[in-house]
């Protein structure tokens, strides 16, 4: 597989809100992937003292996820630049007016996206590469399946394409690769890192989930996002099929990811998961994480020259 990083793994941490920070990026970038710290929603300053963090605990490359609909997303991306970042990834928004300062700094641009459509724009505005996110990821989500979306979008655009949703291990990372990914991007797979500061709770949710352990809230809203389907996710969706107000909803969903990541309030919290998760059964490092992604990658790809 190729690696557009020059990485150790041709593998990109997916920016997980409250969880990617400063310390969790550095782990990962220094276990061989790219990690990401994600700004979610940030001050400027806030994602200034992760970033200086962050070079303190790696010399390995590392980036930063924008969700652009973050109001210091202006400031943010003056940070970025200022402090020399060399990968971005955006959600929520289009990155299109930040691309060309982001481009003269020497930064690559990876937008994911979820539909064909948004990734030929993206490639129009100058993105170096394209993240194609099918709807079995972890926290908000389009509607397309990986499989559907990632040889599409390979069909549409001459830059790298960057697989992600559905992806734990070698295989599936095989399977990329042969739907046209270049790279993948991974996220459910390392909440079981060791590496992971994430309420213990939240891990053991993870590693006893099954297939069909979470569900999709928001649709109705507009704002999907895969979670575990404890009492809060059963009782949104419930709250969904009826007419009441927004107030409603934002009073079920207020401080949810912080009750997850934080507190482990497996009734309350809103715990984003892949349905990939129901492959993920133990806590490992992440130097073990990744070194079994390659393992598994190369047997399989063994095994598929075989055939």
């Amino acid at each position: 597989m190729k690696n557009l990083l020059n990485t150790k793994y041709p593998i990109i941490q997916g920016a997980m809100a409250n969880i990617s920070d400063a310390e969790f990026a550095a782990s990962v970038s220094n276990s061989g992937a790219l990690g990401v710290i994600a700004s979610g929603g940030m001050p400027a300053k806030a994602l200034e003292e992760e970033i200086i963090k962050c070079k303190s605990l790696t010399n390995n490359p590392f980036g930063v996820n924008v969700m652009l609909m973050n109001p210091e997303k202006d400031q943010i991306i003056e940070v970025i630049i200022k402090h020399n970042v060399k990968f971005v990834t955006t959600g929520a928004g289009n990155p299109g007016k930040y691309i060309p300062a982001l481009k003269a700094n020497g930064c690559k641009i990876f937008p994911v996206v979820a539909s064909v459509a948004l990734a030929r724009r993206m490639e129009k505005l100058g993105a170096d590469a394209i993240i194609a996110e099918g709807t079995e990821s972890g926290g908000h989500v389009g509607e397309q399946t990986t499989m559907s979306l990632l040889p599409q979008v390979k069909a549409a655009v001459s830059i790298p394409v960057i697989g992600a949703g559905g992806i734990a291990n070698g295989t599936g990372m095989l399977a990329a690769e042969v739907l046209g990914a270049s790279m993948v991007q991974v996220g459910t797979c390392l909440l079981v890192s060791k590496e992971c500061k994430i309420h213990q709770n939240y891990k053991d949710l993870v590693v006893k989930a099954k297939d069909i352990s979470t569900v999709v809230t928001g649709r109705s809203k507009n704002t999907p996002v895969r979670i575990y389907k404890n009492q809060m996710a059963t009782k949104y969706i419930k709250l969904e099929s009826t007419d009441v107000e927004s107030e409603e909803f934002e009073k079920l969903t207020l401080g949810s990811l912080r009750k997850a990541v934080v507190d482990g309030d497996k009734d309350g919290g809103s715990f984003m998961m892949g349905q990939i998760a129901g492959l993920l059964k133990e806590e490992k490092t992440l130097d073990e994480i990744f070194e079994n992604f390659m393992i598994e990658y190369n047997e399989a790809k063994k095994k598929l020259m075989e055939i």
